[in-house]
């Protein structure tokens, strides 16, 4: 059984939870997935099940659409709802609400636009000498992060109450440091009290399904997409019949087209269009040598 699952994630699961159902459902071991969500956020989980598994690295960089609830007035310990107050901006409600309206959002936001920094909460699963920070967090143990490069494409207000926003970005991208900064770039203070990924690269929340979904379907490997899916996004690399057995033993297969650049990146597809190999351009040797197999 090898393809793609887009699943839907529910609130108040973690992903690991998510590719344990799925496992159960599908009953194999083979799954994983290629980009973590928080608990208290739900949508789209792109699921790898097989040898699709193998091609999670060609999928976890994808750009990311969401859709978040942002409440200002305080910031939490963890940057959205399941945290405790750890900061006030003191104003009350009609006050925050009064600003809110009055605030020249175009600006605001258009400073968050394009290549930004962001330093990683504490409450994240990224590590730092081999220590997930979250754990440490936890511990009530802060340490030093380094400020990372994310770039936000899209950056909108879809309304103001609840104070809503849609985010499209680089992999990577803390949406709950975002708020975080825009609530104290306002003045405000703000932290995340709902968050949907409604795109993850080309997958989106029309495609998905729900988790019971998934356990009540007849067949459920039904709902899965093929595995050519997963590097549809890559240039194709048609091979002749008789070098499809030898690229599954690792042998390279020359190309004189010219087409493609020293060190790109390809689907090596048979002539029936079934995903043989993700290969490596090699312009020294004229030819495209398999990195990930799928024989």
């Amino acid at each position: 059984m090898d393809g793609i699952l887009i699943i839907d994630k529910p609130a108040g699961i973690t992903s690991h939870d998510v590719v344990a159902r799925v496992r159960r459902a599908l009953k194999t071991k083979r799954v994983g997935h290629t980009g973590t969500l928080d608990p208290f956020a739900t949508g789209v989980m792109v699921i790898l099940v097989g040898k699709a598994t193998r091609l999670a690295q060609f999928l976890d960089k994808d750009e990311k659409g969401y859709e978040a609830e942002v409440q200002f007035g305080w910031e939490t310990d963890t940057g959205d709802t399941t945290g405790v107050r750890s900061a006030e901006c003191g104003l009350r409600n009609e006050e925050i609400n009064e600003r809110i309206g009055s605030i020249e959002w175009d600006k605001v936001l258009a400073d968050f636009r394009g290549s930004i920094e962001q330093i990683p909460p504490m409450y994240s699963a990224k590590k730092i000498e081999g220590k997930k920070l979250y754990e440490l967090a936890r511990k009530g143990i802060e340490v030093d992060r380094e400020a990372v490069e994310v770039k936000i494409n899209e950056l909108e207000i879809i309304e103001k109450t609840p104070f809503r926003l849609r985010v499209v970005c680089s992999a990577g991208t803390y949406i709950r440091t975002l708020a975080e900064d825009i609530g104290k770039a306002t003045g405000l203070l703000a932290h995340l009290t709902a968050l949907r990924r409604t795109r993850a690269g080309k997958f989106t929340l029309e495609q998905a399904a729900t988790l019971d979904a998934l356990a009540e379907h007849g067949s459920p490997a039904e709902l899965m997409r093929p595995i050519e899916e997963a590097v549809s996004h890559l240039p194709v690399f048609t091979l002749n019949d008789d070098r499809v057995a030898k690229t599954l033993s690792g042998m390279s297969t020359r190309d004189l087209s010219g087409r493609f650049a020293d060190g790109e990146i390809l689907a090596m597809l048979s002539p029936a269009g079934e995903l043989i190999a993700v290969g490596r351009y090699a312009d020294e040797e004229k030819a495209v040598q398999p990195k990930v197999v799928l024989g």
